[in-house]
């Protein structure tokens, strides 16, 4: 079946909800008795945030993770039902929203506090709210004994639930974990200082993988369950398949003499005598401009380099080598053709950067396709981003 046809935009990201599902049942078995909370913020690392919650919570999530108001009414506004925790801040301002959304955030300022009891009061509802400790990441916590004060205050306001307390790692990828289990221990004494507070979390991915005995109540797995180890070295024995391909297409093959040069500053040059094609996906898709030049696409399940400098909405390859190519093939910019496979982890290395960025960097406009035993069962597009025809899961409480 030709995923692509769904839509008519040249360029366009697939989602793999069986590789997902795979994923997020090896993680949460690995970290059980533990819940695993599954992080779908930044659209779940550019993988669309509903979809995946929905897929998420099906294959055994018990909740979902966010960044901000915003991303948790998404959820709520798809039908999803599920424990919502927001990780960043949460100001005065966003009160009214976390109430009537039904989501839990994190707390760090009595002003924040005191106006979520407000609203709950008014409401006649209990809101839950998680306390972060600062144990090393130095961001958005609050130290021991600050936290501990902070927690006890809270705590006696009306209509407020303090429900969980975490910590953030800083270096849980790292092979020396001894910063790690200082931040780790740092959280068992703020537990045995709170003893109320019933739900403790502090591990991602690279817990999960790397030290499960720390998972105590709650994991939070993010980069794990769209199929990327967090290092070299981290869990290289737990098989985590990728989620996400991104694909376009040909939409021109041009012959250029030697001399002729291609893209933006003139920034290659052919030395001999070379078949070009032109690709619809750019930097505003996510196709990084770092990656001009060094990057490779598969055309006919073999690489060819991409030539010049991307563009906001197009690239150069290079298939002087690739016989019989035509306007039309299918280009996969990240994923599998044959037996070739680009993976994020290999952009990422090209780009001097990370996996989450390539991840998260694929844009709005670019089509999401979902695929069940390799069918398309649901896609989001830029003007239709409630399309889908995903059933959403059952409440979990």
């Amino acid at each position: 079946m030709d995923a692509a046809r769904w839509h008519g935009r040249p360029v366009w990201a697939e989602i793999d909800l069986d590789a997902l599902a795979h994923n997020v049942r090896t993680l949460a078995a690995l970290a059980a008795p533990a819940r695993l909370y599954a992080v779908v913020k930044a659209n779940a690392y550019g993988h669309g945030a509903a979809a995946v919650a929905s897929a998420a919570l099906e294959a055994g999530a018990a909740g979902l993770c966010v960044v901000c108001a915003d991303e948790g009414e998404e959820l709520r506004r798809a039908g999803v039902d599920a424990p919502v925790l927001i990780l960043g801040v949460s100001p005065a301002s966003e009160a009214e929203t976390i109430v009537g959304q039904r989501l839990t955030p994190t707390l760090c300022s009595m002003q924040a506090a005191l106006a979520l009891s407000r609203f709950a009061t008014q409401r006649g509802v209990t809101q839950k709210v998680h306390v972060e400790l600062e144990s090393g990441l130095n961001r958005s916590g609050l130290p021991l004994d600050e936290l501990v004060a902070f927690a006890e205050s809270v705590r006696a306001l009306p209509g407020i639930e303090v429900e969980g307390l975490y910590t953030h790692f800083a270096a849980a990828e790292e092979g020396d974990q001894t910063f790690t289990r200082r931040q780790y221990e740092l959280l068992l004494e703020a537990s045995r200082r709170l003893p109320w507070i019933p739900l403790r979390h502090c591990s991602p991915t690279a817990g999960v993988l790397a030290s499960p005995e720390m998972a105590l109540d709650i994991v939070r797995a993010g980069i794990g369950i769209y199929g990327y180890h967090p290092a070299p070295g981290c869990g290289d024995g737990t098989e985590l398949r990728p989620a996400l391909a991104l694909k376009s297409r040909v939409a021109r093959v041009i012959d250029l003499a030697p001399g002729d040069t291609v893209g933006y500053g003139r920034a290659w040059e052919a030395r001999a005598p070379s078949t070009i094609a032109l690709v619809m996906c750019g930097y505003a898709d996510g196709l990084r401009r770092a990656l001009s030049g060094r990057a490779q696409v598969l055309v006919h399940g073999r690489r060819a380099p991409i030539v010049g400098r991307i563009a906001m909405d197009m690239c150069m390859v290079d298939v002087t080598s690739i016989a019989g190519v035509a306007p039309d093939d299918e280009v996969v910019i990240m994923g599998r053709q044959g037996d070739e496979a680009i993976d994020a982890d290999e952009l990422a290395a090209l780009a001097d950067t990370i996996s989450w960025e390539i991840l998260a960097g694929i844009s709005a406009r670019v089509p999401r396709l979902y695929l069940r035993d390799g069918e398309v069962v649901a896609r989001t597009t830029l003007n239709e981003r409630g399309a889908q025809t995903l059933a959403a899961p059952a409440p979990v409480r």
